[in-house]
C-alpha cells in the first residue's frame, strides 16, 4: 500500500509540473534575446488566466517596455496604448478589451525577478499591464498581486533600455516584446 501511495504522490507532483503555465518573450531594442517566465498559477489565478488569454490572442506581440526605473524594474503590457511604430504619449494609461482583477495579494517577496501586475492607486484595476523587478522593493509587497518569476534570461532583462526622469518614461526606441508564446 506504501508502494502505491508513493508511487501516486511522485505521479501526482510530475503532473502538476506538467501544468505548469509560462512565457517566453522575445525582446528587441538595446535588450535582445528570450526572457522565461513561470506564471504562478496558483497565486494569481485570475491574474495568470488574463495573461495568458492575451498572450495567446497575440495582444502582447509589438508592445513596448513603455517604463523602465533603473535598480527598480522594467514594465510593458500595454496593449491599448504601448504598440511600437506609434505615437506612445499615452504608453502606460491603457489596459485591454478585458475587464479590470480584482487583486490577488500574496506573502511572495518583491525580489529580482518576480513579475507583478501593474495597476492604478485602485487595488482592484490590474488589467493587463505587468512589471519585471531588477532588484527588491519590500514596498510593494502585499500591494501588488505577483504574478510569476523570471525562470530565463534575466540577462536580458537587465538590458531593457532605462528610461528618463521620475516616472522612468522611455521616450525613444523603447524595447519591444516581438513576441510572447504561452508555453505548458
Amino acid at each position: 500500500m506504501r508502494k502505491i501511495f508513493c508511487a501516486l504522490a511522485i505521479s501526482l507532483s510530475s503532473a502538476s509540473a506538467a501544468f505548469a503555465v509560462g512565457l517566453e518573450i522575445d525582446v528587441t531594442g538595446e535588450a535582445n534575446g528570450t526572457i522565461t517566465i513561470d506564471l504562478l498559477e496558483d497565486v494569481a489565478p485570475a491574474h495568470v488566466a488574463q495573461i495568458k488569454a492575451l498572450a495567446e490572442a497575440g495582444a502582447y506581440d509589438g508592445v513596448v517596455f513603455h517604463r523602465v526605473i533603473d535598480g527598480f524594474m522594467a514594465q510593458t503590457g500595454d496593449v491599448q496604448y504601448g504598440r511600437a511604430g506609434t505615437n506612445l504619449d499615452l504608453a502606460g494609461t491603457g489596459g485591454s478589451d478585458r475587464p479590470d482583477l480584482d487583486a490577488e495579494f500574496s506573502d511572495i517577496p518583491y525580489e529580482e525577478g518576480v513579475v507583478g501586475m501593474a495597476r492604478s492607486s485602485n487595488p482592484n484595476s490590474a488589467n493587463s499591464q505587468f512589471f519585471i523587478m531588477f532588484a527588491p522593493a519590500a514596498n510593494l509587497n502585499g500591494q501588488y498581486t505577483v504574478v510569476g518569476r523570471v525562470t530565463g534570461g534575466m540577462d536580458v532583462v537587465e538590458k531593457i533600455k532605462r528610461g528618463q526622469g521620475p516616472n522612468g518614461s522611455v521616450q525613444d526606441n523603447p524595447d519591444v516584446m516581438t513576441e510572447v508564446r504561452v508555453i505548458d
